[in-house]
């Protein structure tokens, strides 16, 4: 067993995209423990924050399709309504928009706000700018998804921030997904848009803390029955 996998079973789950990354901190807390000891011991904190950032952990995510789910783990940073990106064809008229901003200490991998088939996946380059402000969903760096849901199509676009420079994504057109399935990650900082029909009942405020996978940001209607939840 390698030292990645120790680690990962034994502290937090590490998703396999961080092992590189955790090693190459750990060889660089290696080099500079040779120049000067105590630079060591500071290399050791950044390998211990960067296997934090990758940290994948299971979650319970509630069963029902009246509800959308919270893809990213973060701060709910607006609630509006807007017309969705051009490239995901979802019309121009007003939908509701729920955004999340991930900071670096926050968990990273992306999961699905809702079951269904994913009917395309867009690419799009831009800039950097800070993901916090309004304007990043219309000229950042952006990964788009559209998922056929019970309710209809659903937008859900990953958003590379002010540091992060690598989105990806896992899934292709026509896979099917379930609601808290994971599906992509962004590297290092960063936002998830979710786009809902105009009509979707906002279940969380600006300012609060979303958990992926588990926090319903948004209802369709009224929730009929008991929620039972899945681990993934």
């Amino acid at each position: 067993m390698s030292l990645i996998d120790t680690i990962s079973k034994t502290l937090v789950p590490i998703h396999k995209e961080g092992y590189k990354f955790v090693l190459a901190f750990l060889a660089g807390s290696l080099v500079l423990g040779w120049i000067w000891d105590p630079l060591f011991w500071i290399g050791l904190l950044l390998t211990a924050w960067c296997a934090y950032f990758f940290r994948d952990p299971e979650r319970s995510t509630p069963i029902d399709d009246d509800l959308v789910i919270s893809p990213a783990d973060g701060r709910v940073s607006a609630i509006v309504q807007m017309p969705p990106p051009a490239e995901l064809d979802l019309g121009e008229d007003e939908m509701l928009r729920i955004s999340v901003f991930m900071n670096v200490f926050n968990c990273h991998v992306n999961r699905a706000p809702v079951s269904g088939n994913i009917t395309q996946i867009v690419y799009k380059s831009g800039s950097f700018l800070n993901a916090e402000l309004d304007k990043a969903s219309e000229e950042n760096e952006r990964n788009g998804l559209v998922i056929d849901g019970a309710h209809g199509p659903v937008g859900v676009v990953q958003i590379a921030g002010l540091v992060a420079r690598r989105i990806l994504c896992w899934k292709k057109p026509h896979d099917q997904v379930e609601a808290g399935e994971r599906f992509g990650l962004i590297r290092f900082g960063s936002r998830l848009d979710v786009f809902l029909p105009s009509d979707t009942t906002p279940r969380v405020s600006v300012g609060q803390t979303a958990i992926a996978g588990e926090t319903v940001l948004a209802e369709y209607g009224t929730a009929k029955g008991k929620t039972v939840t899945r681990r993934s």
